[in-house]
């Protein structure tokens, strides 16, 4: 299978928990559809401290696994905001 382009696209997205909003990921993403999955190689900016766990109240948002040969966060439906 093809890898993500590793420069990726222009777009940047704000990522927050939906219970707390604190800021989770800056993000490059593409396309309009919904965030369903967050290539690591594309995150601007990482504000958790602990993988995949919302920095404020500390729930869990994401699953880490891989995908296409790259590491990838799958989100959990209804854990968080994009902006």
């Amino acid at each position: 299978m093809a890898k993500p382009n590793k420069k990726g696209p222009k777009r940047t997205v704000q990522i927050s928990c939906l219970q707390c909003k604190a800021p989770i990921f800056k993000y490059r993403k593409g396309g309009k559809g919904a965030l369903v999955k967050c290539f690591l190689e594309r995150i601007v900016e990482d504000h958790t401290t602990k993988t995949c766990h919302c920095p404020g109240c500390g729930q869990e948002f994401a699953r880490e696994t891989m995908m296409r040969g790259a590491p990838v966060y799958k989100m959990i439906g209804g854990k968080v905001h994009m902006k």
